[in-house]
């Protein structure tokens, strides 16, 4: 699969695996920023991508900024659908006990592409009986499913 990638800034470094058989590509950002505790905002990456068709992007955090610095993406995960060719941005927030700075080129989030399955929607008046049925959060328990 290939994924058209345009850079918007010079700065801008464009996604790129860590390592063979990785799932994400790593996310950097175009800006420098401080990141107050409790307080989010939205990074520029300073990249547009052109998603093939039948594919969509997720933005998802980075497992090592949020064990050690409680920073993650506010919206997990961030949905980029294939007609959107707009800068490429992260809703980061910092759930830490410090200011986090960023800096331009810092690692700040993973985009995963995967295929998208259209639906066809039918409305029914009833839905068919399972053994769950209805039951909600933690219907089904949390030792070995009893309830």
């Amino acid at each position: 699969m290939k994924l058209k990638v345009k850079r918007l800034c010079p700065d801008a470094i464009l996604p790129s695996y860590s390592h063979d058989g990785d799932a994400g590509l790593d996310l950097c950002s175009a800006e420098t920023v401080n990141l107050p505790p409790g307080e989010r905002i939205l990074l520029r990456t300073g990249i547009a991508i052109e998603l093939p068709l039948g594919a969509e992007a997720q933005i998802r955090p980075r497992s090592g900024l949020a064990l050690k610095h409680g920073i993650t993406v506010l919206n997990s995960p961030g949905t980029i659908d294939q007609g959107y060719r707009g800068e490429i941005g992260v809703i980061l927030i910092n759930h830490g006990d410090t200011l986090f700075r960023i800096e331009v080129g810092s690692r700040i989030a993973q985009i995963v592409i995967n295929p998208v399955s259209t639906v066809i929607l039918e409305e029914i008046s009833m839905l068919s009986e399972t053994a769950r049925g209805s039951g909600g959060f933690g219907s089904t328990g949390i030792e070995g499913g009893t309830k």
